[in-house]
């Protein structure tokens, strides 16, 4: 056991210091972002190098039903899963001593296995470091606050505040309107604390009982990683106060949508230097070709940053979300903006993530299209330096029109690899079917006695 300790970061020896590790959560993200895995015994989990899954995990839809995905001859083989000790970190609110730890996944051969979400963005990281690159990502995330809901006929409603009031809409950046809930923030920054994940800042979005938390930049694996913990983590933080949170795209009607912008730079591997920016503080031709990737591969991988049908609610003109893809210095009415910086920090960041993508997917599928525009060279459109909800919309506004985009790409599907793309692309038609077999309480109000 104390072999095993020594591996743990530093946060987790403390956590764990003068107690009994009971045990360990061995966790994986599936494509939806759900952690699946196993728990076992601290002194079992000490013992053993690796456990196994069956890579069918990857196949099923958010409803639970399994996507035909398979190639041919599939037996439902196990993939081999080792602990990635970087990963490990408290579960502060559970009963007992428990760790968790996200694992490495490969097949039997000893390949990753490529349509495991956080192998994918491993994928487009190692593409960037074979050009001498490594890429630095920022993500914000953004959430709700709300009233239990335990029958999906009704509507989702705020939750309510410590005034006994429901959360009040339109309160953004009011320090008031965070108080309202704050035995649950107070909750989120204990459980980030000892999970030793930093949180750079926490704010009142403009929705009803919506809230942003923002991330340091760094490794992109990295940060997916905490991502996938802090969507954990706040859930636990709501329900110990009787209150849910929601990473959906647009949960209450009439209220803002939930994104995760991810702000990107990239940085010389040997020297450091942001190649966005020359040296006398100059915008380098390197930032140029970025933006036009994102410009011109963004279409394609919306089906990865809106993912679901909900999804598509949230891109609605003058509410605060993105349904273009101009690019703008300052411009929060662009899809792709350049946040004032000093040249070191120069970055793009992409506003069309929803906050219900699979954090790894969103990340490297954003990351992606920067690559395709640095490795071919071309000039982005010109700024757009008005009100950019004036210009054309130019990302589809449907799941269907979206998979329709992310299977044409075949660049795209090399970048995040081919099996990645069939498996994402079937899973997320038969979603697609499954949905369209309910009939909604729209339909049935205005269609029932009137048509």
């Amino acid at each position: 056991m104390h072999e095993f300790l020594d591996k743990l970061p530093e946060t987790a020896q403390a956590y764990l210091e003068g107690r009994t590790l009971d045990e360990v959560e061995c966790i994986v993200s599936d494509l939806a972002g759900i952690a699946r895995g196993k728990a076992m015994p601290g002194a079992k989990f000490a013992k053993q190098s690796h456990f196994y899954l069956p890579n069918s995990i990857f196949f099923q839809t958010i409803t639970g039903d399994w996507a035909d995905a398979a190639p041919d001859g599939f037996t439902e083989p196990d993939m081999i899963l080792t602990p990635d000790f970087d990963t490990a970190t408290p579960a502060p609110w559970t009963a007992d001593w428990t760790l968790q730890v996200i694992h490495n996944i490969d097949d039997q051969q000893g390949r990753p296995v490529p349509y495991a979400p956080r192998n994918v963005l491993k994928r487009v990281e190692a593409l960037y470091n074979a050009r001498g690159w490594q890429p630095i990502v920022a993500p914000e995330m953004e959430f709700f606050l709300v009233a239990p809901n335990t029958d999906p006929g009704q509507a989702i409603k705020p939750p309510m505040g410590r005034s006994g009031r429901p959360a009040a809409a339109r309160q953004a950046y009011s320090m008031s309107a965070v108080d309202e809930y704050g035995p649950v923030i107070d909750d989120i920054y204990d459980f980030a604390e000892a999970q030793g994940l930093e949180i750079d800042g926490i704010l009142q979005e403009g929705g009803a009982g919506q809230i942003e938390l923002n991330l340091r930049h760094g490794d992109p694996v990295r940060l997916a990683d905490e991502i996938f913990f802090y969507k954990r983590l706040i859930r636990e933080a709501a329900h110990r106060h009787g209150c849910y949170a929601t990473f959906m795209a647009k949960p209450i009607e009439g209220e803002p949508g939930s994104a995760m912008h991810i702000h990107h730079s990239v940085v010389d591997a040997e020297t450091g230097a942001n190649i966005f920016s020359a040296a006398d503080g100059a915008e380098t031709p390197a930032f140029g070709h970025f933006i036009s990737g994102m410009q011109r591969h963004l279409p394609s991988v919306i089906a990865l940053l809106a993912p679901y049908v909900n999804s598509y609610r949230r891109y609605v003109p003058d509410f605060a979300a993105p349904i273009n893809l101009e690019w703008g210095h300052d411009n929060r009415t662009t899809g792709i903006r350049i946040p004032i910086s000093d040249p070191g920090a120069r970055r793009v960041e992409n506003r069309l993530p929803g906050m219900d993508c699979n954090p790894y997917l969103g990340i490297a599928a954003s990351l992606a299209c920067g690559y395709l525009g640095l490795t071919e060279g071309l000039e982005p459109g010109p700024e757009y330096t008005g009100d950019a909800y004036d210009a054309d919309d130019a990302i589809p506004r449907g799941l269907d029109a979206a998979l329709e985009l992310f299977t044409a790409n075949t660049a795209m599907a090399e970048v995040l690899h081919p099996d990645f793309a069939r498996v994402y692309a079937a899973v997320k038609e038969l979603e697609y079917k499954e949905f369209l077999q309910v009939i909604s309480p729209w339909e049935r109000e205005h269609l029932l006695l009137n048509v």
